[in-house]
Protein backbone atom coordinates (compact mmCIF):
# COMPACT_ATOMS: atom_id res chain seq x y z
CA UNK A 1 0.00 0.00 0.00
CA UNK A 2 1.03 3.54 -0.53
CA UNK A 3 2.03 5.86 2.51
CA UNK A 4 1.19 9.60 3.04
CA UNK A 5 3.89 11.07 4.66
CA UNK A 6 2.40 14.21 6.59
CA UNK A 7 4.73 16.87 8.04
CA UNK A 8 3.12 18.90 11.31
CA UNK A 9 4.99 21.90 12.40
CA UNK A 10 3.22 24.78 14.69
CA UNK A 11 3.74 25.90 18.41
CA UNK A 12 5.58 23.40 20.58
CA UNK A 13 6.41 25.41 23.80
CA UNK A 14 4.63 28.71 23.25
CA UNK A 15 0.70 29.14 24.85
CA UNK A 16 -2.19 28.94 22.15
CA UNK A 17 -5.71 27.86 21.59
CA UNK A 18 -5.70 24.00 22.41
CA UNK A 19 -9.36 23.31 21.36
CA UNK A 20 -9.11 25.68 18.73
CA UNK A 21 -5.94 23.57 17.03
CA UNK A 22 -7.64 20.47 18.02
CA UNK A 23 -9.79 21.33 15.57
CA UNK A 24 -7.68 22.46 13.17
CA UNK A 25 -5.55 19.19 12.69
CA UNK A 26 -8.59 17.14 12.48
CA UNK A 27 -9.69 19.52 9.71
CA UNK A 28 -6.48 18.96 8.25
CA UNK A 29 -6.43 15.02 8.98
CA UNK A 30 -9.82 14.96 7.66
CA UNK A 31 -8.96 16.45 4.45
CA UNK A 32 -5.80 14.63 3.77
CA UNK A 33 -7.89 11.18 4.58
CA UNK A 34 -10.43 12.22 2.12
CA UNK A 35 -8.08 12.95 -0.95
CA UNK A 36 -5.97 9.96 0.06
CA UNK A 37 -8.25 6.88 1.23
CA UNK A 38 -6.20 4.65 -0.42
CA UNK A 39 -2.40 5.38 1.35
CA UNK A 40 -1.31 4.71 4.91
CA UNK A 41 -1.21 8.07 6.57
CA UNK A 42 2.62 8.56 8.54
CA UNK A 43 2.38 11.75 10.81
CA UNK A 44 5.81 13.50 11.17
CA UNK A 45 6.75 15.95 13.40
CA UNK A 46 9.28 17.63 16.20
CA UNK A 47 9.06 14.49 18.39
CA UNK A 48 8.37 16.45 21.23
CA UNK A 49 5.41 15.70 23.43
CA UNK A 50 4.53 19.67 23.68
CA UNK A 51 2.17 21.63 21.68
CA UNK A 52 1.11 21.18 18.28
CA UNK A 53 3.46 17.88 18.05
CA UNK A 54 1.31 16.55 21.16
CA UNK A 55 -1.87 17.18 19.85
CA UNK A 56 -0.85 16.00 16.18
CA UNK A 57 0.39 12.91 17.33
CA UNK A 58 -2.66 11.84 19.57
CA UNK A 59 -4.78 12.22 17.29
CA UNK A 60 -2.75 10.14 14.88
CA UNK A 61 -2.72 7.63 17.30
CA UNK A 62 -6.48 7.58 17.37
CA UNK A 63 -7.13 7.59 13.55
CA UNK A 64 -4.34 4.17 13.77
CA UNK A 65 -1.79 6.51 12.08
CA UNK A 66 2.04 5.76 12.56
CA UNK A 67 4.26 8.24 13.90
CA UNK A 68 7.78 9.34 13.48
CA UNK A 69 9.90 12.11 15.23
CA UNK A 70 12.32 14.35 13.21
CA UNK A 71 14.29 16.61 15.95
CA UNK A 72 17.30 18.18 16.97
CA UNK A 73 19.57 16.54 19.72
CA UNK A 74 18.47 19.08 22.01
CA UNK A 75 14.54 17.70 21.56
CA UNK A 76 15.30 15.43 24.49
CA UNK A 77 15.31 17.45 26.51
CA UNK A 78 12.09 17.57 26.80
CA UNK A 79 9.39 15.35 27.40
CA UNK A 80 9.26 13.45 24.01
CA UNK A 81 6.15 11.15 22.00
CA UNK A 82 6.54 7.75 22.17
CA UNK A 83 6.78 7.48 18.10
CA UNK A 84 6.88 4.62 16.12
CA UNK A 85 10.29 6.12 14.64
CA UNK A 86 13.05 8.68 16.04
CA UNK A 87 15.39 10.57 14.07
CA UNK A 88 17.63 12.65 15.30
CA UNK A 89 19.68 15.39 12.46
CA UNK A 90 22.22 17.72 14.88
CA UNK A 91 22.58 19.44 17.56
CA UNK A 92 20.78 23.03 16.84
CA UNK A 93 16.85 23.30 16.20
CA UNK A 94 16.22 23.68 12.49
CA UNK A 95 19.99 21.27 12.00
CA UNK A 96 16.12 18.57 11.06
CA UNK A 97 14.48 21.27 8.42
CA UNK A 98 16.00 19.41 5.47
CA UNK A 99 15.39 15.81 6.30
CA UNK A 100 12.71 16.47 7.65
CA UNK A 101 11.41 18.15 4.39
CA UNK A 102 13.01 15.43 2.67
CA UNK A 103 10.63 12.81 4.64
CA UNK A 104 7.12 14.39 3.67
CA UNK A 105 4.34 14.68 0.94
CA UNK A 106 2.64 17.52 2.75
CA UNK A 107 2.98 19.95 4.69
CA UNK A 108 0.33 21.38 7.97
CA UNK A 109 1.13 24.27 9.82
CA UNK A 110 -0.78 25.13 12.87
CA UNK A 111 0.28 28.37 13.99
CA UNK A 112 3.95 28.24 14.70
CA UNK A 113 7.27 30.78 14.94
CA UNK A 114 10.40 31.90 12.95
CA UNK A 115 11.20 27.91 12.30
CA UNK A 116 7.99 27.18 11.00
CA UNK A 117 7.25 29.80 8.47
CA UNK A 118 11.04 29.25 6.99
CA UNK A 119 9.91 25.49 6.55
CA UNK A 120 6.89 26.09 5.14
CA UNK A 121 8.13 28.56 2.66
CA UNK A 122 10.97 26.03 1.99
CA UNK A 123 8.40 23.38 1.23
CA UNK A 124 6.36 25.49 -0.73
CA UNK A 125 9.34 26.06 -2.72
CA UNK A 126 9.74 22.12 -3.06
CA UNK A 127 6.27 22.20 -4.47
CA UNK A 128 4.87 19.98 -1.88
CA UNK A 129 1.08 20.54 -0.81
CA UNK A 130 1.15 22.60 2.34
CA UNK A 131 -2.39 23.39 4.52
CA UNK A 132 -1.89 26.25 6.91
CA UNK A 133 -4.08 27.42 9.65
CA UNK A 134 -3.43 30.61 11.55
CA UNK A 135 -3.93 30.21 15.51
Amino acid sequence: MNKLNIGIIGYSAQKFNESKAKKMIKKAFDILEKDNPHEDKIVISGYTDLGIPHIAYHEARKRGWSTIGVACARAKEYPCFPVDKEIIVGNEWGDESQVFLGMIDVLVRIGGGNQSIKETEMAKKMKKRVLEYEL
